[in-house]
């Protein structure tokens, strides 16, 4: 079972994809957010979902350090009625807090230029909600 992870944000949206078995994240890239009725970020993941076969997308949802959901949390639990509604595929969302931090953190440590670092933060951050998911799954289905 593939599962395909979003980290959705204003401007671009990270992908990450599962192996076959579930066990690890592999980035794919980032996809651009069209604000335009023709949904052609939608029709990339579609692309995505295809290609990989994927039966599940998690998507990163941003809550406040309280728990609360804000503005962000928001947006992108409007993004997934969109993305429901045009896939119909089976959706979930997984706490990202601190995962953008993460990102930074490890991309820092490797010594990647700044201008490198905004190329390839969301997809490196949707790596991160996703290993992070499927840590915790593998966990719960082992008890």
């Amino acid at each position: 079972m593939r599962i395909l992870c979003l980290d959705v944000g204003e401007k671009r949206i990270g992908v990450a994809v599962s192996d076959e078995l579930g066990i690890t994240a592999q980035g794919l890239g980032t996809v651009e957010r069209k604000q335009n009725s023709k949904d052609e970020d939608i029709e990339e993941i579609r692309k995505i979902v295809e290609k990989y076969n994927v039966d599940k997308i998690i998507l990163g949802l941003p809550k406040n350090m309280d728990g609360t959901l804000g503005q962000s949390g928001k947006m992108v639990e409007d993004y997934a009625k969109k993305l429901q509604s045009c896939l119909n595929i089976d959706l979930g969302f997984w706490d990202e807090r601190l995962s953008t931090v993460s990102a930074e953190r490890v991309l820092i440590d490797a010594d990647i230029s700044r201008k490198k670092r905004k190329s390839v933060i969301d997809k490196l951050s949707a790596v991160i909600i996703l290993q992070s998911y499927l840590d915790y799954k593998s966990r719960v289905d082992t008890m």
